[in-house]
């Protein structure tokens, strides 16, 4: 499609959030080795969009101005190139896009054969863009904390902070998936939403009991998938079993560090702190998931690439319930 053009949202430098962003007129990307070229159907907005745009991971990302934001998306294959046999035009598929490159929030988009899977007729388009970073950070997290899909895990009770987040809805999900029993912490008004996708308890944040994050059963974790922030470490201490283990998704300078001198004191009790590590594999088996009804997408709200600022807001707002979705090419 070389010559041809696509409708994008851009920003040129760091900082503005929604403002920053803008509407272009841009070449339509080719595919290079090993990469597809898709057309998208939807994307999904992640919490990382923005903060790269903030400028909190500079001068790193991104590696250049003006960027395309959005690694999360889906949509049909339309031109394939060099080396690749396992997609073709016409097959419609999820990606996970290289973070540094981006490119989602565009009608087209190139994408890397390492970190795509083909998509089910099965799962419609918006569902199957909140998938990628979302339920696979919350499934390398629990398999960080210690869990085992494979087999029957060794760990039996796991905590979720900020449970009716994106990434925290797919946690409590996976947790079920693996036989676990599970203490969420949200807010008032998800706590039927976070029962209803399996959790056994549910705390709001906001009580005494859920800001202590103890276990209404007393039940000491195994493990804790920490999706909110600003929790001291003297809160979850007392909470964990005997070799218990913090997974911090959302890690800082402080907890990274703090995770390091835990590690060398050969502390039982450990926090641990991850970022998402993209793999093929692991988004296959999320996918299979969600396929058989087993994992479901929880969408906050749907949007137009017209509307695309709306979506950015609300995602920088940080109160959205589940998967911030945006709609490119929408018959």
């Amino acid at each position: 499609m070389a010559g041809k053009t696509m409708l994008a949202v851009q920003y040129d430098g760091y900082g503005a959030g929604a403002d920053g962003l803008k509407h272009v007129s841009v070449p339509i990307p080719s595919p290079k080795k090993y990469e597809i070229l898709l057309k998208l159907d939807a994307v999904a907005i992640n919490p990382i969009d923005w903060k790269i745009q903030k400028g909190m991971l500079r001068p790193f990302m991104p590696p250049k101005f003006p960027f395309i934001p959005v690694v999360d998306v889906t949509g049909e294959v339309i031109e394939v190139g060099p080396g690749v046999n396992s997609f073709k035009p016409g097959d419609r598929v999820i990606s996970l896009l290289d973070f540094k490159n981006a490119g989602g929030l565009a009608e087209y988009a190139v994408a890397p054969i390492d970190f795509t899977v083909h998509r089910p007729p099965e799962i419609p388009a918006a569902e199957a863009a909140g998938l990628p970073a979302a339920a696979c950070t919350a499934l390398q997290a629990l398999k960080t904390a210690g869990v085992t899909f494979d087999k029957p895990s060794q760990l039996k009770n796991i905590l979720i902070t900020a449970a009716s987040g994106g990434v925290g809805l797919f946690a409590v999900q996976l947790a079920k998936v693996a036989n676990l029993h599970v203490t969420a912490t949200c807010g008032a008004r998800n706590i039927e939403l976070v029962k209803s996708l399996g959790a056994d308890e549910v705390l709001d944040y906001k009580t005494s009991e859920g800001a202590e994050l103890k276990s209404p059963s007393g039940k000491k974790y195994d493990g804790v998938i920490h999706c909110a922030t600003g929790i001291a470490w003297s809160v979850f201490e007392p909470n964990l079993s005997t070799y218990g283990k913090v997974v911090d998704i959302n890690p800082t300078l402080k907890s990274m560090l703090f995770s390091v001198v835990k590690k060398v004191t050969l502390s039982k009790k450990k926090l641990v702190t991850m970022s998402l590590t993209a793999k093929a594999d692991e988004l296959k088996f999320i996918v299979e998931l969600a396929n058989e009804g087993k994992l479901k997408t929880v969408i906050d709200s749907e949007h137009s690439m017209r509307n695309a600022r709306d979506a950015w807001t609300k995602s920088i707002d940080g109160h959205a319930t589940g998967k911030i979705i945006v709609q490119i090419n929408v018959e």
